[in-house]
């Protein structure tokens, strides 16, 4: 498949003036459903894709190959631009070239690459970040391994919620002066920071989301923010929903008075039964 177009599209998306919220997908149905609403772009996360490939919580026990594939599912099943969280680039900057390529590989437009120190190791307290310049050799990894250049590499810190958002601030104009195509700041946010980031920055920010002024798509979009995540309900709802689902059947409701239930006429658009129906009718008949 050829990737290049939606990666141009996610380069558009960020690199306007306003601020986007990103579609949560987890699978090809859920890419479909954002894509059909409207959503610019998509946003695979690490934990979600922890969730719904292993049923784990987000413990970096799942691994980059699997990752990856789920990633492919999603990209082969629309056209959604697709942003992707991929941790710590699953090791040392040798993995997040290893990462770049998979990823790339699987059609992703954007992909994340932290400085947090993962997995958790032994005896540690609290989450901490490795060292600036090792954050550095990292992003300079992933840049030297992209083959598209529409590729977004974008260089997420969690400095301002670990450290200090002075830490976090020397953190991104290191990783802008690499070479950096954008910014994710995972937590720790402030209006303050967010000044200080759009006076001493100059490429687009993204966000892990956050309330008040920082919940304002009007004003993040004025301070340079173009993506702002909302969280990863989708995934959790519908895991409401298969519970409340097999809950009511075991407890004997008729799955005819079951409610919540998608329609056939949804079912049949999401699965593309009638793009399904046309090459039955051409290459089967």
């Amino acid at each position: 498949m050829h990737w290049t177009d939606r990666r141009e599209r996610y380069r558009a998306a960020i690199g306007g003036t306003e601020c986007l919220h990103p579609g949560s997908v987890f699978d090809a149905i859920s890419a479909r459903i954002a894509e059909e609403i409207g959503f610019e772009i998509g946003m695979f996360a690490g934990s979600i894709g922890s969730f719904s490939v292993l049923g784990a919580p987000d413990l970096i026990v799942l691994t980059l190959t699997e990752f990856a594939a789920q990633a492919y599912r999603i990209n082969r099943a629309g056209k959604l631009p697709l942003m992707v969280d991929a941790d710590h680039g699953y090791g040392n900057a040798l993995n997040v070239m290893r990462t770049v390529q998979e990823l790339e590989t699987a059609g992703v437009a954007g992909i994340m690459i932290e400085d947090t120190v993962l997995p958790r190791q032994f005896g540690e307290k609290k989450p901490s970040l490795i060292s600036i310049e090792e954050g550095i050799g990292k992003m300079k990894a992933a840049l030297a391994a992209r083959e598209d250049k529409s590729l977004t590499i974008i260089g997420r810190t969690s400095a301002a919620a670990f450290t200090n958002w002075q830490d976090a601030l020397a953190r991104a104009k290191a990783y802008e002066k690499v070479g950096v195509d954008a910014l994710f700041f995972a937590g720790g946010v402030t209006k303050e920071f967010l000044e200080a980031l759009k006076a001493e920055v100059k490429l687009p920010l993204m966000l892990g989301g956050g309330g008040g002024a920082l919940g304002d798509k009007a004003y993040l979009g004025s301070m340079g923010v173009r993506v702002s995540l909302q969280g990863h309900q989708p995934f959790s709802a519908s895991v409401q929903a298969v519970y409340n689902t097999l809950k009511a059947l075991r407890d004997g409701v008729a799955p005819s008075a079951l409610t919540g239930i998608a329609s056939a006429e949804t079912m049949a658009r999401v699965t593309r039964e009638g793009d399904y129906k046309t090459w039955t009718e051409k290459f089967l008949t």
